[in-house]
């Protein structure tokens, strides 16, 4: 069961950003005009993506988890140098901070971008996934690694309380904590930084990681099913993508593999959907959780 629900985290974040990647960047009105209600995963939207086709969001976690696994133990560097080769394959898409980062660390090889008040952005905390299942059972040793993986790019506050608690939100799904309990961790980050909070939240989903986290967790916790929080997420419009595969992968968690709709998974590409199920039970088997069966 444990395993199954790590494959969902991975498999619905894959979901999320190829769905979402059709609305990014448009207005909510706009997304009403075109498309009515966007529900199906078509391609398309400003990358001119084919259907089931994902972007960064789906590859630098694909980076992470394949560094962890490469390495057989935690390896920063491992990490970084995937995301080194990655961008120099000419990728669809990166962000600028992202860009930013992995270029540094080319030229430096530091692993630690320094503190940069722009450095606010989600593309740390869309990726932290994997961070989550290998640190499974041990929640002061995921906030480290969590914000380890983020500073190779991203080194703000915002981001990587953002980066621990998507990962706490993702390992508390799979182990079935109660939503309440679910509820309790996102409350305790707007607590910390009310930048974060969601309540009816009804502003811009944009890729600042305050606004983002806000719209996937107004998401999460005012639907009831892997489907729906996904569908009022992708038709906020804006970052699309990143705020998708965030929700999809703490929804997956939540709700496991039979809850993400078939016509979805189906979607994606048949290779990509085998690697990511083998990487999450991979990652979950190294996890502290399972040195302790």
């Amino acid at each position: 069961m444990i395993v199954r629900r790590a494959q969902a985290a991975l498999l619905g974040g894959a979901v999320g950003d190829a769905l979402g990647a059709t609305t990014e960047f448009m207005k909510p009105a706009q997304i009403r005009e075109r498309i009515g209600v966007h529900r199906e995963i078509t391609g398309g939207g400003w990358l001119n993506l084919l259907p089931g086709q994902v972007t960064d969001d789906t590859e630098l976690t694909l980076c992470v988890a394949r560094g962890i696994i490469q390495a057989r133990e935690w390896n920063l560097a491992a990490i970084a140098d995937r995301f080194a080769h990655w961008l120099s394959g000419e990728p669809t898409d990166v962000g600028a901070t992202c860009r930013r980062g992995i270029r540094e660390y080319v030229e430096t090889r530091r692993l630690a971008a320094a503190p940069n008040e722009w450095d606010a952005g989600n593309g740390a905390a869309m990726r932290v996934a994997p961070v989550a299942l290998y640190t499974l059972g041990d929640e002061k040793l995921l906030s480290r690694l969590a914000v380890e993986q983020a500073h190779i790019t991203h080194h703000h506050p915002l981001s990587d309380a953002a980066c621990v608690a998507v990962g706490s939100l993702i390992q508390r799904g799979i182990l079935r904590t109660p939503l309440a309990g679910l509820r309790a961790t996102a409350d305790e980050l707007a607590a910390r930084h009310p930048e974060f909070l969601f309540e009816r939240y009804d502003g811009e989903s944009s890729a600042y990681v305050a606004d983002t986290l806000r719209t996937v967790l107004d998401a999460f916790f005012s639907t009831g099913s892997f489907e729906d929080c996904l569908v009022k997420t992708v038709n906020r419009g804006g970052d699309a993508d990143t705020a998708a595969a965030i929700a999809g992968a703490i929804a997956g968690a939540r709700y496991g593999l039979p809850a993400i709709p078939r016509r979805w998974v189906s979607a994606l590409d048949a290779g990509l959907r085998e690697e990511l199920a083998s990487l999450a039970e991979r990652l979950v088997r190294r996890s502290p959780l399972f040195d302790r069966v």
